[in-house]
């Protein structure tokens, strides 16, 4: 039976909730370090199966930060070979990334075959031919930095691809895409909604 909102607080918490909700975050997030660390600390059996599939994911990720996404489609097809042919949107995403690298070293002609080979062919598809268009435009512009799509070129737009190709392979591995923490915090949502609901009811019950 569902426990009453207004009751959470009478839950005792254990520390073993506590500590697969931090190892939850530090596997999402490929902290092998840090993980083997808090296991051994805790003394928590160490999740074995996971440690080969974080090393892989993080250097993925590494490389879709750090601006080589070739590589990380590369090593992606390795791990998970049918997903970014079955998301169109994320591999639309990486390939973007690379195509943002050259429009930043100013290899404008280059930038302009490879959108024409790789991202144009993805315009067919009605959402996302407005990002194919922004991506575009960057060439237009001597200084794309400055820009008014110039948050295409920071960092903040590597870090959403790579967080979601980091949920798509997981996904694709059968693992939680999110992590215990982000799941708590759209349950607290939720409660917290359906606590306003019923003050609302009985205000004007």
């Amino acid at each position: 039976m569902d426990v009453d909102p207004r009751h959470y607080e009478q839950i005792a918490i254990k520390d073993n909730d506590i500590h697969s909700i931090v190892v939850s975050y530090l596997v999402h997030n490929c902290y092998r370090e840090t993980l083997e660390a808090f296991v051994a600390c805790t003394g928590m059996p160490e999740p074995a199966d996971y440690i080969e599939d974080m090393e892989k994911r993080k250097e993925i990720l590494c490389c879709a930060l750090e601006g080589d996404a070739l590589k990380a489609i590369e090593l992606t097809e390795q791990v998970a070979c049918d997903l970014l042919e079955n998301n169109k949107d994320l591999h639309f995403d990486l390939l973007s990334l690379h195509f943002v690298e050259l429009v930043c070293a100013k290899k404008c002609t280059e930038a302009l075959e490879f959108a024409q080979n790789k991202l144009m062919p993805f315009g067919k598809e009605q959402k996302l031919l407005e990002k194919l268009e922004n991506f575009l435009s960057l060439l237009a512009y001597e200084e794309p930095e400055k820009s008014p799509i110039f948050h295409l070129l920071g960092l903040e737009y590597r870090q959403c691809v790579a967080d979601n190709l980091n949920r798509a392979i997981l996904a694709h591995r059968n693992l939680p895409s999110y992590t215990a923490v982000e799941r708590l915090i759209q349950q607290a949502i939720v409660v917290r909604q359906s606590l306003n609901q019923d003050h609302g009811k009985v205000r004007h019950g």
